[in-house]
C-alpha cells in the first residue's frame, strides 16, 4: 500500500496520541528502506538494521538552530538507553543537504555534537535517494538564499521487523515518552 505525507503525518499524529495513553504502538506500515553512506564512508542499509529499533531523523550539517537541537535531544536519548544503545537500539541521521554533507562533513558535525559514538550513523547520498528516502518518512525540504534548508522535522521509530510504528513531530518531544516507546519495540517479541 502506498501511502502519501498526508497521510503519514495523519497516522503519525492518532499514533502519538494513543502512544501517550501507554496503548500499544500500532503498525503504521513497512519503514521506507534506503541504502546511503555513513560518516564512515560504508554503506548503511535499513535492512541490515533489521533486529534492533531504529530512529530516523533528518538533519544537516550546516544548521544552525533546530538540527543542533534535535542532535542534543537525541544525544540525550542515547545516554539513558544505557547499554541497549548500540545494541538494541540505533539512530540514523538523514541529511536534506547531500550537496554538502558528505560522509566527512557528517563526521565533523556529529564530533561536534558529541554523537561520534558506535551506534549512531549520520548518512548521506546521492540527492535523489535522499529526496527518496525523506519523502517515503513524510519529510518535506527545500533549499533556501544563503544555504539554509527548511524541512520538515519527524523523528521516526522503526520496530525491530522494520515496521514505522510512531514519529515525533518537531525537536520539543518529551524524552521519556521516546524512551517509554524504544523500550517497549525493544520487548516486544522478546
Amino acid at each position: 500500500m502506498v501511502r502519501t505525507a498526508a497521510t503519514l503525518m495523519a497516522l503519525a499524529l492518532v499514533t502519538g496520541i494513543a502512544a501517550g495513553r501507554g496503548s500499544d504502538l500500532p503498525v503504521i506500515g513497512s519503514a521506507p528502506g534506503f541504502e546511503l553512506i555513513s560518516q564512515d564512508g560504508r554503506q548503511l542499509s535499513l535492512r541490515e538494521l533489521r533486529g534492533k529499533v531504529v530512529v530516523v531523523t533528518f538533519i544537516f550539517a550546516t544548521c544552525a538552530d533546530a538540527c543542533p537541537l534535535l542532535t542534543a535531544r537525541l544525544s540525550t536519548v542515547r545516554k539513558r538507553m544505557g547499554t541497549d544503545f548500540g545494541s538494541r537500539v540505533v539512530f540514523v541521521s538523514v541529511t536534506v543537504d547531500p550537496a554538502h554533507d558528505t560522509p566527512e562533513v557528517l563526521r565533523q558535525y556529529a564530533d561536534l555534537h558529541g554523537a561520534l559514538v558506535p551506534g549512531w550513523s549520520f548518512v548521506t547520498g546521492p540527492p535523489e535517494a535522499i529526496r527518496a528516502v525523506a519523502t517515503g518518512y513524510g519529510v518535506v525540504y527545500e533549499s533556501k538564499a544563503g544555504g539554509a534548508i527548511d524541512h520538515t522535522f519527524l523523528t521516526s521509530v522503526v520496530d525491530r521487523a522494520g515496521d514505522l510504528r510512531v514519529q515525533y513531530v518537531g525537536v520539543r518531544f518529551e524524552v521519556d515518552e521516546l524512551l517509554r516507546d524504544i523500550k517497549s519495540l525493544i520487548r516486544e517479541g522478546g
